[in-house]
């Protein structure tokens, strides 16, 4: 990143909104609209919306189009979709005609993104949807590499977030074309007690984007700074691989009505660390 260049900080959708009956993390169906100005008011730059069912109001032309509008009233712009919906309904583990309905909802989404300027989806393999089994990889390698082709016809990259060790990480994307990226989130690798500067070293030119939460190893979320997240060899790492993409705001909760200020709170802490470590060679 260029020294002079302002970093894009997203946040992650549902985190200016009251909790979704005491979800950590939910789409927010009542206030999602909100969330745009709300975002502008804390000076963040996108939004990253949570895709958790076919019924999503970015599927529909009318929800489409108040996307739309809200990009053009608040200058905060819809950059990256975290597809929650494959939680629930993974790429695995499931006979071909599911996966195939899983695959096409995955397509008809790449198709939104390419209309709405989407640059990534995110999808996950974590908790009941991770990769358990080298034959879980490889066939996780010939179902994206199909769905591949859809993502570089659409111009949309594909951001893998596992629990995989940095070797395996490294493996599965080594044989997956370079439309499909690795999304690294500080948190759950300190969790899982993964070194930051081992997993770079595997992978890092891969990674297409960050999730930027703390929490302690094998605990959850707690406040930036306060956990096992090693920041100073995060924002090291991004430098050393030329990071350019996109910083979204995953971090724990804070009081309810708090949110704006926190998620300024959050954007500041990670200014801060880009300024003492600018995103340059």
């Amino acid at each position: 990143m260029d020294n002079d260049r302002v970093p894009t900080i997203a946040i992650m959708q549902g985190r200016l909104s009251p909790p979704v009956n005491g979800q950590l993390q939910a789409f927010p169906s009542a206030t999602w609209p909100r969330e745009f100005g709300l975002a502008a008011q804390a000076g963040l730059n996108a939004i990253e919306w949570i895709f958790a069912s076919p019924e999503d109001p970015l599927l529909s032309s009318s929800g489409a189009a108040e996307v739309r509008d809200l990009i053009s009233s608040t200058g905060v712009r819809l950059l990256s979709i975290c597809a929650d919906y494959f939680m629930d309904a993974p790429l695995l583990r499931a006979d071909d005609g599911i996966l195939a309905e899983r695959a096409n909802v995955l397509r008809t989404l790449l198709g939104v993104s390419r209309e709405l300027g989407v640059r990534h989806i995110v999808i996950p393999f974590v908790d009941r949807s991770a990769i358990r089994t080298r034959d879980e990889s490889q066939a996780l390698k010939e179902t994206l590499g199909g769905i591949s082709e859809d993502a570089v016809a659409c111009g949309v990259e594909l951001h893998l977030e596992t629990s995989l060790r940095p070797q395996e990480f490294a493996s599965l994307l080594a044989d997956l074309p370079p439309v499909v990226r690795a999304n690294y989130d500080s948190g759950n690798s300190a969790s899982l007690g993964y070194d930051v500067r081992e997993e770079f070293d595997a992978y890092g030119p891969r990674v297409g984007s960050v999730h930027i939460k703390d929490r302690r190893r094998g605990a959850g979320s707690v406040p930036l700074g306060t956990g096992d997240v090693d920041f100073a060899a995060f924002f090291d790492s991004l430098v050393r691989v030329e990071y350019d993409g996109l910083f979204t705001l995953q971090a724990a909760r804070g009081s309810v009505g708090d949110e704006v200020a926190l998620a300024r709170r959050n954007r500041e802490f990670i200014m801060q660390r880009l300024r003492s470590e600018p995103l340059q060679k």
